[in-house]
Parts: structure tokens; C-alpha cells; sequence
């Protein structure tokens, strides 16, 4: 399993939201390259990133801390949050990152998945954020009538092979993740699904761990706001993956 360090970007700052709330953001840095390097130093080789802006307006906003972040940390980013054209995911993987999320996109224009999965295979991944099992999408703010598993089932029709799933209510509050939710996510697409939302302990960390080690299709597990809180540090979490 892996541990994905997160940096959400909101004005060229580091920060967090509760459960995606825009006017709830907490600045952790303004130095987001700063940030990056530090988690690459405590033994990270992944990175994900959120264009917190991009993802409320549509448009890229945080793009010179992006290429900063890539120009001077080596690690393996995946970039989401407002990718909504394949102009764009050409201008985020020429700029040098690994992978790139798609959210809104996925359920306004699901054709435009389909060319990306064509074009860029594994580069591509579908962010599925919910909230009591439907799906939410323009940065959150918006409710749909879609269930979470329908559409990653429709997904991995369409070539999709990984996911990032969140549950927005437990999202940057430290209650912990929806385990049966996740597990239920990977258990009825078969898609390799990257946790997100809520973890705050290790335990959280251990508990999704097993479902992986069972044989749920768990890749890994993003971790925010435990790690800026001081909830555990990332050497602990990879720790407990290893």
C-alpha cells in the first residue's frame, strides 16, 4: 500500500478545508515547494496534489506552485482539481506530472475520459468524491443524483484502472475514513482504489491495510491534515504500509 502526502493549493498556499468548504481553509505554508521537499526527505516517492481554485472555478489558478513543486522535488505526482479539457491534461503532463485526476469531467463529459484513457492510459485517474454514497462534483459544492459505485463501474468500462475515493463528510475532520465504503468501492468496480478522506491515525492506516492484504484492491491512502495536525508523522504512516 501507499501513502500519498497531500498539498492542496489555494492561492499558491498550502492548506486544508473541512469537508471541501472553500471559507473553512486552514494555511499550513506559502511555500508549497518547501513542503514537498520536506515529505520527499521523511521518505515519500509519491505526491498529490489538489488545485483547490481550479477545482471550484474550472480554471488552473495554482500552476507556478505546481511547476515549482516538479521542477524541484523529484517524486511522482498526481495532480487534481479542475482538469476539465485534454489541453489541459497535456499542459499538467508536459509540465512533468505522473498522473493526472479527473473529477467533474468524469460525470458532465464521461467521452472526454474515454480519449483520455485512449491517449494516456494509467496517466489517467478519476477523483469519485461522495457524500452518503452520491456523487458530488465542482469542487464539492455540488450534489448529483449518481451513485458513487455506478459511476466507477462506468469507469472501468471505459479503461479507467484507478481511483481516488473520498468521502467528503469525513474529509479534514480527523474522525477517521470510511472503511466500508472504500472497501465496498473496490469490492463492486474492481478498480484499484486510493483512500481519502478523515484518516487520522494510524490505526485508520492499519485498518485499510488489511483490507489490502486481504485482497481488496486498496492501492494506497491519502494522508493531509493528520500529518500537518501532528497526528502522526508521514515516517510513521509509511511505517505501517511497509
Amino acid at each position: 500500500m501507499i501513502i500519498y502526502p497531500a498539498i492542496d493549493l489555494k492561492d499558491g498556499k498550502v492548506v486544508r478545508l473541512l469537508q471541501g468548504r472553500m471559507e473553512d481553509a486552514t494555511v499550513y505554508s506559502d511555500n508549497p515547494a518547501g513542503v514537498a521537499a520536506d515529505f520527499k526527505d521523511r521518505g515519500s516517492k509519491v505526491l498529490h496534489i489538489v488545485d483547490l481554485n481550479g477545482a471550484f472555478s474550472g480554471k488552473p489558478v495554482n500552476d507556478e506552485a505546481i511547476r515549482d513543486i516538479v521542477k524541484n522535488v523529484s517524486l511522482k505526482i498526481q495532480v487534481g482539481g479542475g482538469i476539465r479539457t485534454l489541453t489541459r491534461i497535456e499542459e499538467l503532463l508536459e509540465l512533468g506530472v505522473a498522473r493526472v485526476i479527473l473529477g467533474t469531467v468524469a460525470v458532465r463529459d464521461p467521452e472526454l475520459v474515454t480519449e483520455a484513457v485512449r491517449r494516456y492510459g494509467d496517466q489517467i485517474i478519476v477523483g469519485i468524491d461522495a457524500k452518503d454514497g452520491m456523487v458530488a462534483v465542482q469542487g464539492w459544492a455540488e450534489s448529483t443524483d449518481l451513485q458513487a459505485e455506478d459511476l466507477g463501474k462506468a469507469m472501468k468500462q471505459v479503461g479507467v484502472s484507478r481511483i481516488v475515493f473520498t468521502d467528503i463528510s469525513r474529509d479534514g475532520m480527523l474522525g477517521g475514513p470510511n472503511i466500508a465504503s472504500t472497501v465496498n468501492m473496490a469490492e463492486t468496480t474492481g478498480l484499484q482504489v486510493i483512500a481519502s478522506g478523515g484518516i487520522s491515525a494510524l490505526d485508520d492506516l492499519k485498518k485499510l491495510k488489511a483490507e489490502a492484504d486481504r485482497g481488496i484492491t486498496i492501492e494506497g491512502a491519502i494522508v493531509g491534515k493528520a500529518i500537518y495536525s501532528g497526528a502522526f508523522t508521514l515516517e510513521e504512516a509509511l511505517q505501517v504500509i511497509c
